[in-house]
C-alpha cells in the first residue's frame, strides 16, 4: 500500500487582498472623467436621436430626391428600406456605448462624492464594458476590411486574366 502525503498548507492559505489607495489626485481624475463621459454620453444620445429621425424620414428624402431629379428610380423603395435599416442599426450600435458611458459617469460621480466602494466597482465594470464593446466592434470592422481587400484582389486578378 502506497502512502500519500498532501501539503495542506497551500490549500488552506487565502490570498492576501490587494489594497489600493485612492488619493485625492485619483479622486479628482475620476470626478473630472465622469463629467466628460457624461457630456460624451449626452452627445451620443443626441446623435442617436438624429439617426433615428433620419432613418424614419429616409423614404421622404429619397422621394424628394427623385422628384428633383425628374426621374423615378425603380429601386428607390428597396434603397429606402435598406437606408432605414442601416441607420437604425447604426443608431443602436451608437446608443449602447453612450448608455454605458452614462452609467459609468453616474457611478463614478457617486463613488467619488460619497466614498462608495460599490459604486466605484460598478463604474470600473462599465468602463471595462465600454472598451470591450469598442474592441469587439473594431475586430469585426477589421475583419470586414480584410474581406473587402481580399475580394478586391481576387476581382482584380480575375479581371486581369479575362483581358
Amino acid at each position: 500500500m502506497e502512502e500519500r502525503y498532501e501539503d495542506t498548507t497551500e490549500q488552506n492559505q487565502q490570498p492576501e487582498p490587494v489594497l489600493l489607495t485612492i488619493t485625492e489626485d485619483i479622486r479628482s481624475f475620476i470626478y473630472e472623467s465622469s463629467k466628460w463621459t457624461k457630456f460624451l454620453a449626452i452627445v451620443g444620445f443626441v446623435f442617436t436621436g438624429f439617426m433615428i429621425l433620419i432613418s424614419l424620414s429616409a423614404g421622404s428624402i429619397m422621394s424628394s430626391m427623385n422628384s428633383i431629379a425628374g426621374a423615378q428610380n425603380p429601386y428607390a423603395a428597396m434603397g429606402t428600406g435598406f437606408l432605414t435599416v442601416l441607420f437604425l442599426v447604426t443608431a443602436a450600435i451608437y446608443f449602447y456605448p453612450s448608455f454605458i458611458l452614462f452609467k459609468f459617469s453616474n457611478a463614478a460621480k457617486q463613488a467619488v462624492l460619497y466614498g462608495d466602494q460599490d459604486s466605484l466597482s460598478i463604474a470600473m465594470g462599465k468602463l471595462k464594458s465600454f472598451f470591450k464593446f469598442w474592441g469587439i466592434l473594431l475586430i469585426v470592422l477589421l475583419g470586414f476590411y480584410a474581406l473587402a481587400i481580399v475580394t478586391a484582389i481576387i476581382g482584380a486578378i480575375g479581371a486581369a486574366n479575362m483581358g
